[in-house]
């Protein structure tokens, strides 16, 4: 049984990498088909680059008793294909969450009005002034000026 362990344990995580997409709408709740291909090319990419490595003789397949002994290709192991796209995936969701977040704090600060003036530090006061014929008449909430105020 023992021979299953490191797989289990890429699925257990790719599991939870599931749970927190779910959870924040990163992928696959988001946009499911542009996140299915993003991660299938990225772990062909990373497979062929396996593949390049195997035969290049830069990479060699090792042997532990917590491996299934099922292999893709010569010396190359399904629990490889199972951590790339543990790889990929876990990459997609940083990417996403970062760029989201940098996005929601660009809208947050485009949205904040402007403050502060010289001599105010840093704090802002609002005033309504008359924009038209209607608004002429009408209080103001800020400071006024002048003889009749």
């Amino acid at each position: 049984m023992t021979g299953f362990a490191y797989l289990g344990a890429l699925v257990v995580s790719l599991g939870g990498l599931a749970v927190l997409d779910r959870r924040f709408r990163l992928a696959f709740w988001a946009d499911p088909a542009r996140t299915a291909i993003t991660l299938v090319v990225g772990v062909l990419f990373f497979l062929a680059w396996d593949v390049a490595g195997l035969a290049l003789g830069i990479f060699a397949r090792g042997d532990s008793p917590h491996m299934t002994g099922l292999q893709l290709a010569p010396e190359l192991p399904v629990e490889e294909a199972v951590f790339l796209t543990l790889l990929c995936y876990n990459t997609l969701l940083v990417w996403r969450f970062l760029d989201l977040r940098l996005r929601g704090r660009g809208r947050r600060e485009a949205a904040r009005p402007a403050t502060g003036t010289a001599g105010t530090a840093g704090t802002a006061r609002t005033t309504t002034r008359p924009t038209g014929p209607a608004e002429v008449g009408k209080t103001s909430d800020g400071p006024t000026t002048g003889a009749g105020a």
